[in-house]
């Protein structure tokens, strides 16, 4: 098991609105007291200082405090589309470049947890809905119960991992392939339970890693692949669909996202897939609208 050592970052990151809010109330007017600003993302409070400190933050388990500056934070800029995290005495966009890609945390609604972007492509359904009610439809749609056994098969900023463990499953193996995705997870605040016991982390590609586990492995897969495309067709195929099988134990339960690519021509994407879980063995597949995905039994 190639097992990734989860390390959430104690950082101060803010969304744009509350980054607004903190350089706003500091220009605003000489501060003769501290002053509170509310801030949804950390989920706790700032408190802004007359010396031009922002403290008191809960950002991350078994952290009660941290101390930036506002200085620099303007400068920093305050995009609309971008979270600032405060490190080593600078602010800095929550974004990775590489040869792979282009990934940042998006923000969404306001109080909300932000989504994954990767080359302007996000990774959470963000019309008409926000990344966490995405993702409780979701585990809705596996009926992830007490003492469940799970395989998130992408971890992505690891929701649907976090969550299963909330609903009360006993362990959560999520696989995620790209390191960039894991490390810019480490420094967003609503990843950070990734580090829950229960929860083991593995970066690799999860198709190579499901050949290796044993038959009859896990209670609940969750299946949520990026939209396909040539690069990940893998997780589309059937091969892998009946390495998955595999895995599951009897009367164990497969969520598969899908969307609904193609709808509006008329193509049915979700069938066309249901038609290769079905091959393999799968039955009783349904359609989840809410989830907009497939749920499926062995």
């Amino acid at each position: 098991m190639i097992t990734y050592k989860y390390s959430p970052k104690c950082a101060v990151v803010l969304a744009p609105w509350e980054a607004s809010s903190i350089v706003g109330a500091w220009k605003g007017r000489p501060l003769r007291d501290n002053i509170i600003v509310e801030v949804g993302h950390s989920r706790g409070q700032a408190r802004l200082g007359v010396d031009g400190t922002i403290s008191g933050v809960s950002y991350c388990m078994g952290i009660d405090e941290v101390t930036a500056n506002v200085g620099g934070l303007e400068s920093a800029g305050l995009s609309n589309n971008k979270l600032l995290y405060y490190d080593s005495g600078a602010w800095f966009p929550l974004e990775v470049r590489s040869e792979g890609g282009y990934y940042k945390l998006a923000p969404t609604r306001r109080g909300s947890a932000p989504t994954l972007e990767i080359n302007g492509i996000h990774m959470h359904r963000v019309a008409s809905t926000d990344p966490i009610s995405d993702t409780r439809a979701k585990i809705r749609a596996a009926r992830i119960r007490r003492g469940v056994r799970v395989l998130d098969t992408c971890t992505g900023l690891g929701y649907t991992a976090i969550f299963s463990v909330l609903a009360g499953a006993a362990s959560v193996v999520t696989v995620e392939v790209d390191v960039n995705v894991i490390l810019i997870s480490e420094y967003n605040p609503w990843s950070h339970q990734l580090a829950d016991d229960r929860i083991t982390t593995v970066n690799a590609d999860v198709v190579e890693y499901v050949r290796g586990l044993e038959p009859n492995s896990f209670d609940r897969i969750i299946h949520d692949p990026p939209r396909l495309t040539g690069r990940t067709g893998d997780l589309y195929s059937e091969d892998f669909y009946a390495e998955l099988y595999r895995v599951l134990r009897p009367g164990g339960i497969l969520y598969h996202y899908t969307g609904e690519p193609g709808r509006r021509r008329g193509y049915d994407f979700p069938g066309k897939i249901a038609g290769k879980l079905r091959r393999v063995g799968f039955h009783s597949i349904k359609y989840d609208r809410r989830a907009l995905g497939l749920v499926a039994f062995k």
